[in-house]
C-alpha cells in the first residue's frame, strides 16, 4: 500500500444507495470532514473471508468503536453499490456501517491497495485492509499480507489499538 500513516487521502468517489434505493455519490472530502472514521477495505461483498469475519466483525464492534471516538464506519469494496448495500443488509449492517462501492477502482489503485484477480475471474480487487481516518488524514493503517486473512485489519484487533 503506498498511502502511509499521517498522509491525506487522496480525492476520490464513491457510490451508495440511499434510503430510497437510488444511487448517490460521495467524494472523499465530505465523506471524513469532521470525523473519526474507520474504513476498511475488502477484495469482494460475498466472498469467503470477507463475510466471515471482517464486515461481521465490524457490525458485532460498532458499540466499541462508538466508545473509542468513532464516528463512522465504512466498508469499501471494488464492488457496485446495488451489491454492497445487498451485502450489507445481509449482515444486518445498516445503521452501522455505510457499504461504498469503489465500482471503477480509482481510490483502491490511488492508496495502491489493488491486486490483479484476473487470473481467477474476478478482475482487479482491492486488499485487505483498515485505517482509521481523523479529518481525512490517515492515522493508523493495518493491511494484510494474504487477502485470505483477516488478522490485523479484523475489528476486534485494530480496535484494540486505536
Amino acid at each position: 500500500m503506498k498511502i502511509k500513516e499521517g498522509e491525506k487521502l487522496p480525492g476520490a468517489d464513491f457510490f451508495y444507495l440511499d434510503h430510497n434505493n437510488a444511487v448517490q455519490k460521495v467524494d472523499t472530502n465530505s465523506l471524513f470532514k469532521g470525523h473519526k472514521a474507520i474504513i476498511f477495505g475488502v477484495p469482494g461483498a460475498f466472498t469467503k473471508v470477507c463475510s466471515a469475519r471482517h464486515l461481521p466483525g465490524y457490525v458485532k464492534n460498532f458499540e466499541e468503536a462508538k466508545k473509542k471516538g468513532v464516528t463512522k464506519i465504512i466498508c469499501l469494496s471494488v464492488n457496485d453499490p446495488n451489491v454492497m448495500q445487498a451485502w450489507g443488509d445481509a449482515h444486518d449492517a445498516r445503521g452501522k456501517i455505510l457499504m461504498l462501492g469503489d465500482p471503477y477502482c480509482k481510490f483502491t489503485k490511488s492508496i495502491g491497495a489493488e491486486i490483479d484477480r484476473n487470473e481467477k475471474g474476478l478482475g482487479m480487487r482491492s486488499s485487505r485492509y483498515t485505517m482509521l481516518i481523523e479529518e481525512g488524514i490517515a492515522t493508523k493503517i493495518k493491511e494484510e499480507s494474504d487477502t485470505g486473512v483477516c488478522e490485523i485489519s479484523a475489528a476486534e484487533n485494530f480496535l484494540k489499538e486505536i
